[in-house]
């Protein structure tokens, strides 16, 4: 292994031990706002709103 390989995956295990949880919250709130965009669409669409 060389160098500046071990130095990138030590970057990337600190990054991820850092900023884990925060950018776990962070995916999880933009796959719930998906969610409710999807959601909003089907009732659009459903009660003749849509396009």
């Amino acid at each position: 292994m060389n160098h500046e390989l071990a130095r990138d995956l030590a970057l990337a295990v600190i990054l991820l031990r850092v900023f884990g949880r925060d950018a776990i919250a962070l995916l999880r709130r933009a796959a719930a706002a998906g969610v409710r965009a999807g959601v909003t669409q089907l009732h659009r669409e459903r009660n003749g709103e849509g396009r």
